[in-house]
């Protein structure tokens, strides 16, 4: 149990400290640099769900309970964006009033973080050894540059940067709850850690083809964003292999 706590409260401060470089800058950080680190952090969710959450379902289940957690990973986060204010970090259109953006720029980070801590208190119910760890370790990786680009967002929108920094670090606490909802839910009724394994693999897809993918490609740098969802995905192996 404080395996999760602790797994759960370091991956979801990741998300403050990358949003802590801004207090720091003195410069804006180009389109480029910004679809590099979300190109990034897609390779090491795509890692994370592919070679991480992906075979611990098979493991502890079957292709039936995979394909069902999948789906249903799926078509929740498509009902939570139908239903929730979502703009894109970096292409959002001009003429909308700040306290409007500022919204929807939480709304739509809480809804990634959704997922991303229902993954990691998942991974702690699993019977393998250090998954959870694994996993936790790899949401933490993804929300440090997360935390940064909405710290940058809500920046470039005038807010100041320490209230920008701590709104940013507020946005990953959603992922302390899900996380111990979803090793409650695994931990003590058996037959749903396949399902929970398969249902934030599905969610964690979602979000990277339907969102990070997109957004790293949207200004022209398609060929460095590819080569930095690689660096990622490689990256990501790379630990799971160690681990």
């Amino acid at each position: 149990m404080s395996d999760v706590i602790i797994g759960s409260v370091l991956s979801a401060l990741s998300t403050g400290l990358g949003a802590l470089i801004i207090l720091f800058m003195s410069d804006s950080v180009t389109h480029r640099w910004r679809d590099i680190l979300l190109a990034f952090t897609a390779g090491i969710m795509m890692a994370a769900s592919t070679m991480g959450l992906i075979p611990e379902a098979l493991n502890n289940g079957g292709f039936l309970q995979l394909s069902v957690g999948i789906f249903l990973g799926v078509l929740t986060l498509t009902l939570l964006e139908k239903n929730i204010p979502h703009i894109d970090l970096q292409h959002s259109k001009k003429g909308i009033e700040f306290d409007e953006k500022a919204m929807l720029i939480i709304s739509a980070i809480t809804l990634h973080n959704i997922p991303e801590g229902l993954s990691v208190g998942v991974s702690y119910a699993s019977s393998v050894q250090d998954t959870g760890n694994l996993i936790a370790f790899a949401i933490g990786l993804q929300n440090a540059p997360e935390g940064f680009l909405v710290a940058l967002f809500l920046v470039n929108q005038k807010i100041n940067k320490f209230k920008a920094f701590i709104i940013a670090t507020l946005t990953g606490a959603i992922e302390i709850v899900t996380g111990l909802l979803g090793f409650y839910l695994t931990a003590y009724v058996d037959f749903l850690v396949p399902y929970g394994l398969s249902f934030a693999a599905g969610a964690m897809l979602f979000i990277v083809y339907k969102e990070l993918i997109p957004e790293s490609h949207g200004d022209g740098n398609e060929r460095t964003s590819t080569y930095s969802f690689i660096v990622g995905l490689l990256f990501m192996i790379l630990l799971i292999d160690i681990f």
